[in-house]
């Protein structure tokens, strides 16, 4: 893995360990001025995975969803036993989020990914999915300092800012909303998921906690029942 990937990985660590990484937040502050986004995580996937359809089908088509799954990648990019968004499940959370509580947000990626795909095809002759780590690069980090070309609405700071924020929802969000598969992004910032009993000493302790097995809230519904 390249030394600007490792960086990359680590700052979202960072980023997802102070924010405690385990629920959804609410959709990017621009989207929801024009939009109204829903605040909730979205609706349980529980059974509605669709790996049939290489996770999606829900709302994206294959070439947004080829898009959507290549960016993410380049967000996160996987390591040696390091899963990436692919293997996590990413692109079948966004997919069912946007088919569900994230709905009111179907349009700002519709215009988003158009306005990706003319920026590629103007700048590399390319979609996006098709361009090599470097060029992915370069776009997104265009799209992360508002120098994109192509964007009206949204603006490509807040596409840029909302894809990561998805992104990192799908790798950290409980797996019951679709993405974290077998919790492979809480594994990489060791988080312990729904434990039934943290212990006092648990609690006083400042090693990372590790005992198992990891549970999420389908798990913890299912002891209920």
């Amino acid at each position: 893995m390249r030394k600007h990937d490792k960086a990359r990985r680590a700052f979202l660590v960072g980023a997802a360990v102070s924010a405690g990484a385990a629920l959804a937040p609410d959709a990017h502050a621009e989207s929801r001025k024009h939009t109204a986004a829903a605040k909730a995580p979205a609706v349980p996937a529980e059974t509605h995975s669709h790996a049939s359809s290489g996770g999606h089908g829900a709302f994206f088509n294959e070439e947004d969803a080829a898009t959507v799954a290549a960016f993410s990648e380049r967000l996160w990019p996987a390591a040696p036993g390091k899963p990436g968004p692919s293997e996590a499940g990413v692109l079948n959370y966004i997919d069912l989020a946007l088919a569900g509580a994230y709905a009111e947000q179907q349009d700002f990626y519709r215009r988003g990914l158009t306005a990706l795909d003319a920026y590629c095809r103007k700048t590399y002759k390319q979609p996006f999915a098709a361009l090599n780590a470097a060029q992915q690069d370069a776009v997104i980090a265009a799209l992360e300092k508002g120098e994109a070309s192509e964007f009206t609405w949204p603006s490509p700071v807040a596409f840029f800012n909302t894809l990561r924020t998805h992104t990192m929802e799908g790798l950290f969000a409980d797996p019951i909303y679709g993405g974290n598969k077998d919790f492979a992004g809480w594994r990489q910032v060791d988080f312990p998921g729904a434990q039934p009993l943290f212990t006092a000493e648990d609690m006083q302790s400042r090693q990372a906690f590790n005992r198992l097995p990891i549970t999420g809230l389908q798990a913890k519904a299912s002891r209920r029942g």
